[in-house]
Formats: C-alpha cells, structure tokens, sequence
C-alpha cells in the first residue's frame, strides 16, 4: 500500500481515472526509489513478506503456537559492554542514547541537524458547535523555511480546538489525521452498536482541547515522496543515504513543531500535551513520545509492526512486509537488510526498547478485536511491546503493565504507567478513549 487512503479494514472505494494515473505514477516513481536504495545497501533481492488476506496461500500466521521462533530479546537495562544498569543516571546517560542510537541507524533513521525553521500563520479563528460543546478552532499553517532550496515548498497543516468557556489554558490531545479522498466513507458500526460520544466531544466535555495534525501535508505517505516534503526540502530534491530519517521520524518532527506553536498560544497547558494515532499513525505516535521528551502521554492505537508490536514475533505483520517498497518509507533504508540479507533476530533493537524510550511518561497501547479487526496488528506483539518495557519503568520509579500474560479482551490494565486494553470494535481507538481520557485524567489534574 503506498497511498495514504489505504487504510487496513475500511471499506474500498473506486478511483476516478485521474487517481488511478496519479497511483500508477506514485508506484513507479517509488519502485525506481526503492532500487536506488537496494543498490546503496548492496542487496540484490528481499524477502516477500507474507499476505495480510487470511485466505491467501501465503497468509500471514495467526497461530499462537508458531509465533515464538526467537527465544531472547535485546535488553533494555544491558549495556553495549555486557554491564547491568542498576540506577537511573546509568541510563540516561549510557543506555538510553545506545538505544536511541540503535533506532537511529538502523530503524527509523537519523533527522538531520540543520531542519528549516517553521513559522506558524492562525490563517481563521472560528466558533464551533460541531461536537456539541461550544468551542473555538483555530486552523494554522506552519510555513517551513525553504531558502536555502525554494523548489520545495513545504507546509504543515493543523487545526487546534478549545472550549469556548476554557478559564485558562488546557490540556490537549493532538491527534494524527487522515485526509480521506472524495467519496471515502468509514464503514458503519454493527448493528445494534450504540451511539456513542465522539473522541472530541468527550475531550471537550472533559475541559480539555483537542488538535488535528495532518502529517501527509509535509511528508508523502510514499516513497516517491521522499524526495519531495521536508525530507527532500532538506536532501534538496536528492535520495536519501541508507541512514537518513524516514516518514515516521519526520512526521513526528512536525508534531514537535506543532509543540512549538502550542508552547506559545496562552489558550494550550503546553506541559500537559498528548499525541495519538491509529495505524500507521499509531506507529508515528509512539515514535514521537520516544523521541520527543515534551509530549506528555502517548495512546497508540493499532500500531502494529513498526510501533509496539515485537518484531521478534511470526504473527501478522512482518519485518519483510515494512521493509518493501510500500511500506520502507517509513524507515531507514537501512532496515531494509533485514528483509535480507539480515533477519529480524539481528536486529540490535526491538520494539519494547521503543517503549522504554518514552519512560517515565504514560504510554496507553490501544487494539481491537480480532474478529473485526483482524490478526495484522498482532495485538498480543503489541501488548508485549509494553510488558518489555516494564523494567525501565521500574528502574525509574514507575509502575509496568502488572503482567506479561495477555489479558482477556476488553479488559483495562490501566493501573501502571504503561497501559493496555484490547476493545470489541474494528481498527480504531474510538472504543478505547474514555478509558485512555481516564487513565490521562490521573496525569492532567
């Protein structure tokens, strides 16, 4: 999938033919990326990933008993040298920058020292009564210095909603939004699903504000893009070395941006900020709260491989699947190699290392059902993303999950710092959010 409107587990829709040529050249030119970073890294061929279609000859595996191939983890709280860290100043200053060095070169790679400056335009202040709660919207457009290469212009989108009657300034979640093409509709609730409160209504019930940051608008959710938006503003119009940052790093440098704008509008608590994301977005939202330290608390929905699920794992979504040409975008080129010639054990870092990075601050890991939203996301993986994590909370004075066995469905573990719970629903957070808006309630007093 390389467009940024095929979304696992929404209904399809027909492209007007304008579209199909636009895909068709959006695929090409990613393919003819993709070799140029094949030939960099010296690889000849990768291995196929398996099939997301549960009737497929090469389906993905669901079943449990095979998922464990790999029988050890990098450890969080091991040093490079082989020494246990036993304190925290160990590993803020030792650990921590192995594993964020780790990520770097390997998965997510490096984000450039010399980023353009962004400066934030209110382009219209309106009221707004569209989720029940007089409100009012602000839609900004961060405009990103492009002199020193004026070819590539580059915008961040972002609209920030606040109670009308807010005495002071408030907590707000910022959100990772879609941009769904005409005609796209969500596929409706089962019959017989109550109506519930959408995510920004109880947000703005709660007193807090809520923010819509749209990633796709300052990096292509493709690879052919990756010489267009910030990344190639930066690479000015060049392909990327096997170490650059990929899609996922740079959006979360646009939701540090818009932090930025945040820590200067007196309506936004700044110190009591959230980022949230479904899908591949719930992969950029962890990668932000692991790298950006002024997000306050995280709620990752349905990440998957590539977010908090353990790549370590043979169930749904594979290391071979991110590392191709629909998906290798978000990450470094580098990460190609282990879609070969390297595999997923060699990996120096895995995903509850992700996790760990974002200790001491709440992490809310959210999935559905998989009956409705299917096995992809491996909800399991993802839970052990958190429960790996745990002894790095612990080290610093925090509470873990409680358990590494997998909890039944629909049950909150929400009594630690790191927080899991596993809805009914499809691939969304909406079933989820009034226990994540609970569980920040703890955070935000």
């Amino acid at each position: 999938m390389t467009t940024a409107f095929a979304l696992t587990g929404y209904s399809q829709f027909r492209l007007s033919p304008a579209d199909s040529i636009r895909r068709d050249s959006i695929n090409r030119v990613t393919q003819q990326d993709y070799n140029i970073m094949l030939k960099l890294l010296h690889i000849d061929s990768t291995r196929h990933g398996p099939s997301g279609n549960p009737s497929a000859p090469n389906a993905a595996n669901t079943d449990e008993s095979k998922a464990s191939p790999y029988t050890s983890f990098p450890d969080p709280l091991t040093l490079k040298s082989g020494k246990k860290v036993t304190d925290a100043k160990t590993w803020w200053e030792k650990r921590r920058p192995e594993i964020i060095e780790d990520f770097d070169r390997e998965i997510y790679g490096r984000m450039p020292k010399n980023i353009p400056k962004v400066n934030w335009e209110i382009v219209s202040t309106t009221s707004d009564t569209s989720n029940h709660v007089p409100a009012v919207t602000k839609k900004l457009i961060g405009h990103v210095d492009n002199s020193s290469y004026p070819a590539i212009p580059v915008n961040i989108d972002l609209a920030l909603t606040i109670p009308a009657n807010a005495k002071g300034p408030v907590p707000v979640i910022m959100e990772f939004g879609f941009i769904f093409p005409p005609g796209f509709k969500l596929p409706p609730p089962p019959a017989g699903t109550p109506v519930e409160k959408n995510w920004q209504q109880q947000l703005l019930e709660k007193g807090w504000g809520y923010a819509i940051l749209i990633p796709t608008s300052y990096q292509a959710d493709n690879g052919a893009g990756l010489t267009q938006g910030i990344i190639g503003l930066v690479n000015k119009g060049q392909p990327r070395k096997p170490d650059d940052w990929g899609t996922l790093r740079a959006w979360a440098w646009g939701a540090s941006r818009a932090l930025d704008y945040f820590e200067t509008d007196k309506t936004v608590d700044a110190k009591h900020v959230g980022i949230e994301g479904l899908s591949r977005y719930g992969k950029a939202t962890i990668v932000t709260m692991a790298y950006e330290p002024r997000f306050a608390i995280a709620f990752v929905g349905s990440s998957g491989a590539g977010g908090t699920k353990i790549l370590r794992r043979v169930f749904g979504e594979q290391v071979e699947n991110l590392a191709s040409s629909g998906e290798y975008h978000w990450f470094a080129g580098n990460f190609i190699k282990y879609a070969g010639p390297l595999t997923p054990n060699d990996l120096p870092v895995d995903a509850h290392e992700l996790v760990a990075l974002c200790a001491p601050r709440p992490v809310f890991i959210s999935s559905g059902s998989p009956k409705v939203e299917g096995q992809w996301v491996d909800a399991k993986g993802m839970f052990l993303g958190g429960a790996y994590a745990g002894p790095v909370y612990k080290l610093l004075g925090k509470k873990d999950l409680g358990t590494i066995e997998f909890p039944p469905i629909e049950t909150a573990l929400t009594n630690g710092d790191i927080a899991f719970r596993q809805h009914n629903g499809g691939h969304t957070t909406g079933p989820n959010w009034p226990y994540f808006i609970e569980f920040a309630s703890r955070y935000f007093k």
